[in-house]
């Protein structure tokens, strides 16, 4: 469940605090050289679980003022080897999305990506679902590998992370505009 609870930008910190969900995640990794290189991170129709406006208070601090605004999270994100380049919230079809793009100096920080000549490769449970990437999927018993050539510079991954039309998850969109 390693990649699970580090999938996301908002990733660790959406995580640790259960409440802000999403539809989808993608990564964009460009490789410079075998093990640095630049990320675009992709996450798609940014909800909330909130069960009361004490929750969703908490949630749009996390999303705006910590991920999108402060210093502590670019600090934090660093301390992880994702070195921040740009970070930013918007609307798409409608749906509250984000981007973040970061640097890194050792491919394996990013969600775990293995490199191991002529391969890089990412594992992941067998549950989690794979929308696209421009590896390979390969599918053994007990999880799911993405390889990729090491000629290809540009890693590429798109994953579901939840149906959020089902329950009464709380639509951001109008707090980005506030």
């Amino acid at each position: 469940m390693l990649f699970k609870k580090s999938l996301i930008l908002f990733s660790l910190i959406i995580l640790m605090q259960g409440c802000l969900v999403f539809h989808t995640v993608s990564y964009e990794v460009n490789l410079d050289d075998e093990k640095s290189g630049t990320v675009t991170l992709n996450v798609s129709d940014i909800r909330s679980d909130a069960m009361n406006t004490s929750e969703l208070e908490e949630d749009k601090n996390q999303l705006f003022n910590f991920i999108l605004e402060s210093d502590e999270f670019v600090q934090q994100m660093s301390e992880e080897g994702k070195f921040i380049l740009d970070r930013k919230l918007f609307i798409s079809d409608g749906k509250l999305s984000g981007t973040l793009k970061y640097s890194f100096d050792d491919v394996s920080k990013v969600e775990g990506i293995v490199y191991q000549e002529p391969f890089y490769f990412i594992t992941i449970p067998l549950e989690d679902s794979i929308i696209s990437t421009n590896g390979e999927v390969i599918i053994s018993e007990g999880h799911k590998r993405i390889m990729w050539d090491n000629t290809i510079r540009t890693l590429k991954f798109k994953m579901f992370s939840v149906d959020v039309n089902k329950g009464s998850l709380v639509e951001l969109t109008k707090y980005l505009e506030d």
